[in-house]
């Protein structure tokens, strides 16, 4: 008598749990688990980003760079008077992370960086970000209410 043969008979033809495919409540409390692992890491990240995690520590004075000077865009009032307001305040922007994502594609530290080129006057994040910062502190805010007030106008 061969193997599969004993086998049957040793089972009584009733298939074995192993050979039988998953009940609709066991799919389920699978389909539940996996959603809750995800739920639960995306829901992670995103505290972690809303912690603030990705905003840079202000570097010493001596190590900032040097905003443009606005009279350079003379021609352009609402650029002019931004890079006036970046100079305002360098300490600021220095532990700002810029939403435009400079830091992946143009190797900037903070929203500093991006006013001590030629980089923010051609863009619309990094003007506004600049300008909200530079309105708070003179309203007496410290850097956590300021990088609170820029993660909540780019949420994720």
């Amino acid at each position: 008598m061969d193997a599969r043969r004993k086998n049957r008979r040793a089972g009584r033809g009733r298939i074995s749990r192993i050979d039988r495919a998953p009940t609709r409540q066991q799919n389920l409390g699978w389909l539940v688990a996996g959603a809750t692992i995800t739920l639960l890491v995306v829901t992670v990240g995103i505290t972690t980003h809303r912690r603030g995690a990705r905003h840079p520590t202000p570097r010493p004075t001596a190590e900032q760079p040097l905003v443009l000077r606005g009279t350079r865009y003379a021609s352009v009032p609402y650029v002019r008077d931004t890079y006036a307001m970046a100079a305002a305040v360098p300490d600021v922007l220095d532990g700002l992370y810029c939403y435009c994502q400079c830091s992946r594609h143009s190797g900037h530290y903070s929203l500093l960086d991006c006013f001590a080129s030629d980089h923010a006057s051609g863009c619309d994040i990094c003007m506004t970000e600049a300008r909200l910062a530079h309105r708070m502190a003179h309203e007496g805010a410290d850097l956590r209410d300021i990088r609170k007030a820029v993660d909540d106008l780019y949420p994720l």
